[in-house]
C-alpha cells in the first residue's frame, strides 16, 4: 500500500491533531491497525472498542512497538501526550467510525475495480479464485483472512495503492443496514452474491431477510457497475431488480448467462466442465477445486473475470492455476491417513457439500468429524438432522462434537448408520485422542464445525501426534 498522509488522516477522519506533527511536514503512516501486538513501526493505530476491549488501553504498547499516531476518542490525547511528543494523536468522536471515514476517503483517491463478495457460503473460496482469474492481467488486492466486516473492510481499503490494479474484498453482514454502510466505504463496481443459505439465520429471522441484507450490495453498484449473481438461487436471482446495473447471472441453468455443463469430479485431481459465456464455449480440464459444487466457485470467479472486462483466455488460465489457496484443503494425518480440513466454519449447506467431497473420494475408510453449527435460528435442529442423514450414507464412522450435533449423531442413527460407528463427544481432547489412536493408513477424515469450535486445533493436534 501507498503511504497514508498526516492530511489524508484529518480529512478522512475529521479528527483533531495533537502532539508535535503538523500538516505539512511529510507526516505519513505506512499502514493501518488495531491490534497492538501486531503494529509495526511507521504505522496508525486505531484504538478501537470491541466486543472484549478497548483499544484506548493499547495505546502505549502500539506506541513502544513504534506506531508513529494513535486515533482516539475526544479528551483523550491528554492521557498519551507524555508516551512520545513526537507520536500523533488524532481526536475524533467515534474511534471506529473515524475508521471507515479514513477508508472511504483513501477509497476515493483511486480509480479501479472493486469486487465486493457476499453470501451465505462461499465468500472466501471466491475471493481467492477470483483473486487468481483477475491476477491474469492485473496486480490484485484480496482483503487478508476474512476482513470483512466493519473492522476488517475498512483496514482491507485503507491497503489499496497505485500499484493496485483491483480490490476483491469479502463483505460479511449479520443484519440490515451493513453491507450498505460497508459498501459506502468499499464502493464496490462489481457485487458477487454466492447464495443465500442458514448461516446467521438466527440473528436476520428468515432466508428473506438475509436475502434483504446480502442485497443491499447489490443495490449500492454505480450505474456502470455489474452484479454477479447465483442464478440458480431462487434468492439471489431476484436482487438484478435491486440495481440498474447490469446482471449477470451464472449456474447449471440453461437461463444463465455464465454456465457449466459436462461437470466431472475427478476428486482431490479436481473439476472438469465446460464453461459457456457470450455464444462461446470452453472446456476446463481438472479445476484445483475439490467437489461438483465447487463449479459455482468457477463460475463466480468466472463472472468477476468477465465483469472487469477479461477475455476467456485469462478467465480459463486463471481457473485453471493450481495456486489457488482454496479454503478447504487436504491434509496428511497420523500413521498415513489423511485429513479434510475444512474447519474454519459450517452450516448446513457447506457441511453437505463437504460430505459429498468424502462420499466421493478414494479412501478405505471415511469418517466425519461433524461439530455444532451456530446461529441457525428455527433451522437448527432441522439443519443438523439433515447433516445426520447425509452423513450416514457417505461416512463409515461418525464423531460429533457439541451439544448440537447430537441431532447429527442421532439422526445418522435414524438413518442406517450402525451404532457402533457413531460417537457424540462434548470434549475436543477426547476427539483429538480417539483419532490419533484409531486412524490408520486408507483412512480419509473429513472435520468441519461451526467457527466457534475451533476444530483447527484438533487438526493441528492430529498433524503434531
Amino acid at each position: 500500500m501507498a503511504a497514508i498522509a498526516l492530511e489524508d488522516v484529518l480529512a478522512g477522519t475529521g479528527g483533531t491533531l495533537h502532539g508535535a506533527a503538523r500538516p505539512g511536514d511529510g507526516a505519513v503512516f505506512r499502514r493501518v491497525g488495531i491490534d497492538s501486538r501486531q503494529v509495526e513501526p511507521g504505522e496508525l493505530f486505531v484504538a478501537v472498542r470491541g466486543e472484549v476491549h478497548d483499544g484506548h488501553r493499547f495505546v502505549p504498547d502500539a506506541v513502544a512497538r513504534g506506531a508513529s499516531g494513535a486515533i482516539v476518542g475526544r479528551g483523550r490525547a491528554a492521557a498519551f501526550a507524555g508516551l512520545d511528543p513526537a507520536v500523533a494523536l488524532i481526536e475524533v468522536e467515534d474511534t471506529l467510525a473515524a475508521l471507515g471515514g479514513l477508508a472511504a476517503h483513501w477509497r476515493g483517491k483511486f480509480e479501479l475495480p472493486v469486487v465486493g463478495i457476499t453470501g451465505s457460503v462461499g465468500k472466501s473460496s471466491t475471493k481467492e479464485l477470483a483473486a487468481a482469474v483477475l491476477g491474469m492481467r492485473l496486480p490484485v488486492l484480496k482483503s487478508p483472512k476474512s476482513w470483512n466486516n466493519e473492522f476488517g473492510l475498512p483496514l482491507s481499503v485503507l491497503l489499496i495503492g497505485p500499484e493496485t490494479g483491483a480490490a476483491i474484498l469479502e463483505m460479511g453482514t449479520y443484519g440490515l443496514g451493513e453491507l450498505t454502510a460497508l459498501a459506502a466505504i468499499a464502493r464496490p463496481t462489481v457485487a458477487a452474491v454466492t447464495n443465500v443459505g442458514h448461516a446467521h439465520l438466527e440473528r436476520m429471522g428468515s432466508q428473506e431477510g438475509i436475502a434483504r441484507a446480502k442485497g443491499e450490495l447489490v443495490a449500492a453498484l454505480p450505474p456502470g457497475g455489474t452484479a454477479v449473481l447465483n442464478g440458480d438461487d431462487p434468492l439471489v436471482r431476484p436482487m438484478a431488480a435491486l440495481t440498474g446495473a447490469r446482471a449477470l447471472t451464472y449456474g447449471l441453468g440453461a437461463d444463465c448467462a455464465l454456465r457449466a455443463t459436462a461437470i466431472t469430479n475427478h476428486g482431490f485431481e479436481g473439476l472438469t466442465f465446460t464453461l459457456h459465456y457470450g455464444g462461446e464455449a470452453r472446456t476446463i480440464e481438472r479445476a484445483p477445486l475439490l467437489g461438483r459444487h465447487s463449479v459455482y466457485t468457477a463460475l463466480a470467479a468466472a463472472g468477476i473475470g468477465f465483469a472487469v472486462g477479461l477475455g476467456f483466455d485469462d478467465v480459463v488460465a486463471g481457473l485453471r492455476n493450481p495456486h489457488t489457496p482454496i479454503r478447504l484443503v487436504v491434509l496428511p494425518g497420523p500413521r498415513g491417513s489423511r485429513i479434510i480440513d475444512d474447519s474454519y466454519n459450517s452450516s448446513p449447506a457447506s457441511a453437505l457439500a463437504a460430505l459429498a467431497i468424502l462420499a466421493e473420494a478414494p479412501a478405505a475408510r471415511r469418517l466425519a468429524v461433524l461439530g455444532d453449527m451456530l446461529e441457525l435460528g428455527a433451522y437448527e435442529e432441522e439443519g443438523h438432522r439433515a447433516v445426520g442423514r447425509r452423513a450416514a450414507a457417505a461416512a463409515d464412522a461418525l464423531l460429533t462434537i457439541g451439544p448440537r450435533a447430537r441431532l447429527i449423531a442421532e439422526e445418522a442413527a435414524r438413518a442406517g448408520l450402525a451404532a457402533g460407528a457413531i460417537r457424540a463427544l462434548e470434549r475436543k481432547d477426547e476427539l483429538t485422542d480417539w483419532l490419533a489412536r484409531e486412524l490408520r493408513a486408507g483412512d480419509l477424515v473429513l472435520v468441519k464445525g461451526s467457527r466457534g469450535l475451533a476444530l483447527e486445533e484438533v487438526i493441528a493436534a492430529l498433524r503434531a501426534a
